[in-house]
């Protein structure tokens, strides 16, 4: 490993770092409960350290909802992958490997934060932003180009759209992990993403 990969690797480590630290103060107190000092003391960095990586605290409240701890078990999995798998059921497995019980409940609490706190929404949509443009970029890796110009786009805008409902509470589906006695008449987010996927390799 080179420097450069490490730097980058410390570099990453320290944004997630603060920004767990600011999304743990943020659910502990409110959005106006702390202040940046607070973040950073927590975090064990400087001031100066938080300013390197974000502008503010609402940025990184809603950057650690981007934050996925399962990167080298996708990468062994890709390095893994038939190459006669289609991009479609691809793109499934990714599903099921990336939007575990926590990452999508950080999201969920996200999205519950901005409802009380306007000034997060603008940095939501960025977090959300970035974890697509990481789907897509990992999707065209896959297609080999045996897939048309906008097919990956395609796939990938549809897929969010149909998460983005499970965030804000409009669909009753069960969390990875969840329990049937946790909410009544819910479907399980595993049929929820078949469901999905069915509409995708048929059509509607």
């Amino acid at each position: 490993m080179n420097k450069q990969s490490l730097r980058h690797m410390k570099r990453e480590a320290t944004a997630n770092a603060l920004a767990d630290a600011a999304f743990a103060l943020a659910l502990e107190k409110g959005l106006d409960g702390f202040v940046v000092e607070d973040v950073v003391q927590r975090a064990g960095y400087s001031r100066r350290t938080f300013a390197n990586h974000y502008s503010c605290k609402e940025e990184a409240v809603a950057m650690a909802a981007v934050i996925f701890h399962g990167a080298d078990e996708v990468e062994a999995w890709i390095g893994s992958l038939n190459e006669d798998m289609t991009l479609l059921d691809s793109l499934y497995q990714l599903m099921k490997l990336q939007l575990t019980r926590e990452h999508i409940w950080k999201l969920r609490q996200l999205v519950s934060l901005s409802k009380e706190h306007k000034a997060l929404e603008p940095y939501i949509l960025s977090a959300l932003r970035s974890l697509q443009i990481t789907a897509q970029d990992t999707l065209s890796e896959l297609s080999r180009g045996r897939y048309p110009n906008g097919y990956t786009h395609l796939l990938i805008g549809a897929v969010y759209g149909a998460v983005l409902p499970l965030l804000d509470g409009s669909l009753n589906v069960l969390l990875p992990g969840e329990s049937s006695a946790e909410a009544t008449e819910a479907i399980t987010f595993d049929h929820y993403l078949d469901t999905m996927f069915d509409y995708l390799r048929k059509g509607f």
